[in-house]
């Protein structure tokens, strides 16, 4: 009876039309939907390096099945970014901080490609208009398509922004990306407009994340040259507020970009001093971030000397 039942219910759904592929990776979709947060609590960096690649690759698997299911798209965005932000770039400062041309430009195109991918992941989700409009030469166009984008496409507006500045920072010698910076501040203006008047993410970090963005916009460059660290160091201190001082990754970054930018090397040294003593586990649910972040601050800290010379 149960054999001929399912058989019965095949055949149904063949009849129907259905796609047993696509049914199958939305069941598959809700799982790994809800078991995306494992990866965050990650304690182990190295476990998570090696692990995050083959996770996107099975979950990219799954979305050339189904790529209109928002869950797989979902998780892909994030999942390229953060990968791209706490793996990727990594790889990319410490080669920096060593002076190995050619790692530097190695990573630096590796880090561009992820972010691409994070970005053009956002901009499916945020519709076909996104992405004929969004390079558009006319700024008005541009303002406008910001203006119109409300609290249901916050989510990949953030990351569409975070993915586009990422690639901006990974393409400076290139007049025409940075001639978009404006666009992606644009963007994540329109996303903490979005969160005072609708309410923030109960997700404290993903409430936090557009004044990270933020500050790294702001201390990109020294006051001489047109940036403004002390706003900056204002967007990093209101990621703070709002996670509880708990996102050691906001402080590691205001420690270092509001530092070097002020030449404020007490600032510096007294904010990664203070990621340092701060355990990673204060935020189990960020854990992985707290534990990029002890990583930086180390290796920042082992650099001072060579930073304020």
């Amino acid at each position: 009876m149960r054999v001929a039942y399912a058989l019965a219910t095949i055949v149904t759904l063949a009849t129907a039309g259905c796609d047993i592929g696509k049914i199958t990776v939305n069941t598959t979709s809700k799982v790994l939907e809800r078991g995306q947060p494992s990866l965050k609590m990650e304690s182990d960096y190295e476990m998570a390096r090696q692990a995050i690649p083959g996770a996107l690759k099975t979950v990219e698997n799954f979305w050339i099945v189904d790529p209109d299911n928002p869950r797989l798209t979902k998780i892909l965005t994030e999942g390229y970014c953060q990968y791209g932000t706490a793996f990727v770039e990594d790889d990319w400062e410490a080669a920096k901080f060593k002076k190995d041309i050619d790692a530097i430009d190695y990573h630096n195109t590796r880090a561009s490609n992820i972010f691409t991918r994070c970005l053009n992941y956002a901009l499916k989700t945020l519709g076909s208009r996104w992405q004929k409009e969004v390079f558009a030469d006319d700024q008005n166009v541009v303002a406008k398509l910001i203006k119109d984008t409300g609290k249901g496409k916050r989510f990949p507006l953030l990351f569409a922004a975070t993915a586009l500045g990422s690639v901006i920072n990974h393409n400076l010698t290139r007049i025409e990306m940075i001639a978009y910076l404006p666009t992606v501040q644009q963007m994540l203006d329109r996303v903490i407009e979005i969160d005072t008047k609708d309410g923030a993410p109960s997700d404290k970090a993903m409430a936090a994340l557009p004044y990270v963005a933020l500050g790294m916009i702001h201390t990109a460059r020294g006051k001489a040259m047109g940036g403004d660290p002390d706003k900056g160091r204002a967007m990093f201190e209101q990621a703070l507020k709002i996670t509880d001082n708990k996102y050691l990754l906001a402080r590691t970054l205001m420690a270092y970009r509001v530092g070097l930018a002020n030449n404020d090397r007490k600032f510096f040294h007294e904010q990664l001093k203070i990621v340092l003593e701060t355990p990673p586990s204060v935020w189990p649910e960020q854990r992985l971030a707290n534990e990029v972040a002890h990583r930086r601050a180390r290796r920042y800290l082992s650099n001072e000397k060579n930073l304020f010379q």
